[in-house]
């Protein structure tokens, strides 16, 4: 039995994940959890660990009375593809918080790179939208629903050619029960429409998230100029987006289509899968003509 297995059974099920790890630093501080880069102890590899904050997750998990939402950890660990973060385990530590411990991605976020204008996008816009776009259609097949779809929760590699999604802390079953009316969570500047109204959902408010990215991705600017707080997601709700080809008109037309059509204030408006936006996106060669 090794170090961490003795810990596990000392503590009953829970795990004391900071004796198991050297943290080495503190790569993020979300709103409901802390995210470090950490050394496994026994096997020196590099890790990254998720704590959640026990008292926001139980108010997340409260949002849905008597349905047993799934905890972060057994969702993530079911996501296993190129395009999404690897989580190797999850679990309580000795305090009761939810963890997961994961393969710690070198690389900004793609808000980063958006922030800053970077010019190391140049280029490889178009290939990161497909592979944000394959992770995005993985999760809605495997039965679930981000809820969170932002520049923020992709992770690009140091040389801009890839990406992975991360952070299912708001994820959910795409059923019934987990679509009716009354929840608003997610990021306002990416929220749809339906989310912001408090009505019911189903995947396409992740389609609507995708949407607002690329556009972002593609124009370093959102859609709408009407601020990016939760009183500016209600306002922009009814206000439609502006065109991108107005904030770029170099963009091909067909991708700009796409991206106007995830845009759609009504959801029988957008493309009605993952798997639709990517067949428009295969049509394109370039993302800017020259």
């Amino acid at each position: 039995m090794g170090f961490g297995d003795r810990l596990k059974a000392m503590f009953r099920g829970k795990s004391d994940v900071f004796a198991r790890y050297e943290l080495l630093r503190e790569a993020i501080s979300g709103t409901m959890s802390k995210f470090y880069q950490a050394r496994d102890r026994e096997s020196g590899k590099i890790v990254g660990l998720k704590v959640l904050d026990a008292e926001k997750t139980a108010q997340l998990e409260a949002r849905f009375p008597g349905l047993n939402k799934p905890r972060e950890g057994e969702i993530a660990m079911q996501l296993q593809h190129p395009r999404i973060v690897k989580t190797l385990e999850h679990g309580l530590t000795v305090k009761g918080e939810q963890y997961l411990i994961m393969e710690f991605l070198e690389g900004p976020g793609l808000n980063s790179l958006i922030i800053g204008q970077s010019a190391d996008l140049d280029g490889h816009r178009l290939p990161l939208l497909r592979q944000a776009a394959e992770a995005l259609e993985y999760v809605h097949d495997a039965g679930f629903i981000h809820r969170d779809i932002c520049p923020r929760n992709f992770v690009v590699d140091p040389s801009t050619e890839s990406l992975k999604l991360i952070d299912f802390g708001l994820t959910v079953p795409a059923t019934p029960d987990f679509q009716k009316p009354g929840n608003r969570t997610g990021t306002p500047s990416y929220m749809a429409p339906e989310v912001v109204r408090r009505h019911a959902t189903d995947r396409r408010l992740d389609v609507f998230s995708f949407g607002v990215t690329a556009y972002e991705l593609c124009a370093f600017c959102l859609p709408w100029d009407v601020g990016t707080d939760g009183q500016a997601a209600i306002t922009r709700s009814s206000v439609p987006p502006t065109p991108i080809i107005q904030a770029r008109p170099d963009i091909d037309p067909q991708l700009a289509s796409t991206i106007m059509s995830c845009l759609e204030t009504k959801p029988d408006r957008r493309p009605a899968t993952m798997q639709d936006v990517l067949r428009q996106i295969s049509k394109v060669r370039t993302a800017f003509i020259q």
